[in-house]
Order: structure tokens, then sequence, then C-alpha cells
């Protein structure tokens, strides 16, 4: 008597990433979709006639007809698989509200929305699911509290499905919002709990996983772009829990020290050897360093424009890279006069300190760099 599953969770369909432009946000809102599609693909790879998924379907409640109903389609595709969709804290079931709208237009055969707390049959004499959805954003009852109660015939495995946080990091887990007692599955009795909420990867116990996000979908994301197939021996066996990936695109954070060309040559090779394709890369750097004004132009040639280029995103924070003028540079904008004199000043404040204005007079001085030389340019 087994079971075996994939379980996931947050895929936020409809997800809008507002720091990017939106060619951009187009192909990572696609990659949402298209990670379904890999979910289904691994399902029957894998011999998993059940997908879990542990809240978070959609991000928001406000969303098109076709929003709502593109994860359909998909799942609609893969008829020997069983999908169970769970309301989690971004999409929580209220009257009328997304998942009233689509039980009333009809599911595919083997979509199942749980919108109730009460035990529904995986397979027929092996396992029942123990779904706990959401009603509210934020309710400080553990959704799962339920699932001790419930009753259910000897040598049937149960499996909870819930959205919510196992601790709060602080003093006291149980006041905060979406309380999950981390050991539910002993309480409760349970073969296996997925968890949704945390878009990370992370096992809590032998019985206890968030699945994490099947597409990255931020910086500070360790371990997305990964689902979880689970493989249940039997009601008192500990699961067999394997990672399998799932993301189209890369989230990295670079922090870089940068003070010449060569380090620029250095960076700029670094980030195009970064992988094989590097328009599934998109990359947070943070650089810090002091520049002349030429090769700070530079950098803005050869990574902020070249390299960026080669990638589905590069973000630069350069507040930390800082100008240092030589008189090359100077003497590059005006030998003398009322401009010569307005660099010097900027190159006074850039070095004075004083976050806001160095910053500011940093800026000031390398637009005024910038313009020169395009004119110069333009002269000859």
């Amino acid at each position: 008597m087994t079971i075996k599953l994939i379980h996931t969770s947050d895929w936020q369909i409809g997800k809008v990433f507002r720091f990017l432009d939106s060619a951009t946000m187009g192909l990572l809102q696609e990659a949402r979709l298209r990670a379904i599609t890999r979910l289904g693909e691994l399902a029957g790879k894998h011999g998993a006639r059940h997908v879990l998924v542990a809240g978070d379907v959609y991000d928001m409640e406000a969303l098109s007809p076709r929003s709502l109903n593109q994860p359909l389609e998909r799942m609609r595709g893969f008829t020997g698989v069983h999908w169970h969709l769970l309301p989690g804290n971004h999409d929580p079931h209220r009257p009328n509200g997304i998942w009233d709208r689509l039980l009333r237009k009809g599911l595919p055969d083997n979509v199942h929305i749980h919108v109730t707390a009460e035990p529904a049959t995986l397979e027929d004499d092996v396992a029942v699911l123990l779904p706990a959805p959401l009603f509210h954003r934020r309710t400080l009852d553990d959704p799962t509290a339920y699932m001790d109660g419930v009753a259910l015939p000897d040598g049937v495995m149960r499996i909870g499905l819930a959205h919510g946080t196992v601790t709060g990091f602080g003093s006291d887990d149980k006041d905060v919002p979406n309380y999950i007692a981390p050991d539910r599955p002993e309480r409760a009795g349970l073969s296996y709990l997925a968890l949704g909420d945390w878009h990370g990867q992370k096992q809590i116990n032998d019985r206890c996983w968030y699945s994490g996000t099947p597409e990255t979908d931020a910086f500070d994301v360790t371990g997305g772009g990964q689902a979880l197939l689970v493989d249940i021996q039997g009601p008192g066996a500990v699961p067999a829990v394997t990672p399998i990936a799932t993301g189209h695109y890369a989230w990295t954070t670079l922090s870089e020290q940068v003070n010449s060309r060569a380090d620029i040559d250095h960076l700029a090779g670094k980030l195009r050897g970064s992988a094989g394709e590097l328009d599934r890369v998109l990359v947070h750097l943070a650089v810090e360093g002091a520049l002349s004004l030429e090769d700070r132009r530079y950098f803005q040639e050869q990574i902020v424009d070249g390299v960026s280029a080669a990638l589905c995103l590069l973000r630069v924070d350069d507040r930390r890279l800082f100008p240092q003028p030589t008189a090359d540079d100077l003497d590059q904008i005006d030998r003398g006069g009322f401009v010569r004199s307005a660099a010097e000043a900027l190159k006074r404040l850039a070095e004075a300190g004083g976050e806001a204005d160095s910053g500011i007079a940093a800026e000031a001085l390398q637009r005024l760099y910038i313009e020169h030389m395009k004119l110069q340019a333009g002269l000859r």
C-alpha cells in the first residue's frame, strides 16, 4: 500500500514584478505557467498520480478570466494526474471570490479545489487528504488543528495540505498569522504534511516540508525553482522526499569590488561565464570601490550596457561605487573657466562625505563628464 505525490506551492499566477519592464515581466509570468506543464511531466515520469498545491495558486484575488483559466487549461492536459488546489493567504476562499467563480464555471475532471476543512479521498483504502484552506489573508487560528480529531479507518494514510508558517521568529510563535504547529504530523498521525508559504524549499522534520515555489521570484529566495517527489510506503513509514528541479530562471546575487579597468573586465568575464544560457539568468549586482570618470564610463559601457544585454536582467546597485576623478578626467572636461571650477567643486563635494550630498555631487560630476565626452565626439 504505497502512494507517490508531487508537492508544490506558491505558483502565484498573475504575479506582478514591479521592478521589471513589461517585456521581461511577461517572460517571468509565462515561466510560472510553464512550470505547471513541467510539474505534470514530472508527475508522469515518476508515476505520481496526485499533485498537491499547498496554497497561493494565484497571486491575488482580482484577476482576469484569462489569468484564472490559464492554469486550469495547463492541468487539464495531464489526464492521468489529479491536481489538488488549496486557497492560501494570497488567494483565500471568500464568498463569491475567485474559488467560487471557478467552481461555478466548472473544473476539468482532474482538478480538485479544496475549500472546506474536511477529508477528501486520494486513493480508496490507501490515502486521504486533509486540506486546511485559508479563508482570510491572516488568521491567528492554526488551520491544521482540526486534523487531530479526524477519525479514519485504520491503515489509511493521512496526508495534510496547508499554507502558513511554522515559526514567527519571535518569543511567542502562536501569535503570528497563519501559524502551523510544526509537530502537527505527530499530533494528527499524518504520514506527510505538505506546506506552502515559504518560497524556498525547506524540511521541517521527516514528515513536514515546504516545497518552495516552482519558479523563483525574488533575489532573496534560497531553494526556489523546485518541487518535491514524495513516496510513502505505508501509514507508519517515513516518506522518501526527493527535491526535483522545475525552475527555468536562475536568480543570482553578486557582490564585487571594482577599482580599475582590469576589475571591470574580470567582472564582465565572470558574468558572461556564470551560466550556459545567460538569457535565463537574473542578476542583482552590488558593486563597491572607486573609479576614475573614464573607468566609470567604461563600467557603464561594458557592464550596464554590454553584459546586461546577454542576461534576462541585470540589476546594478552602485551606491558604493564612488568617483575618483583624476587630473586628466578634469582636464577632459575643461582646463579652466567656470566649467572647470564647477567640476572641481563637485569633486570636493563628492569627496567630503555626507551620503546624500556626496552621492548627488558624484552623479552630477559623472554626468558632466559624459555629456562633455559626447559633445567632443560630436565635434570630431
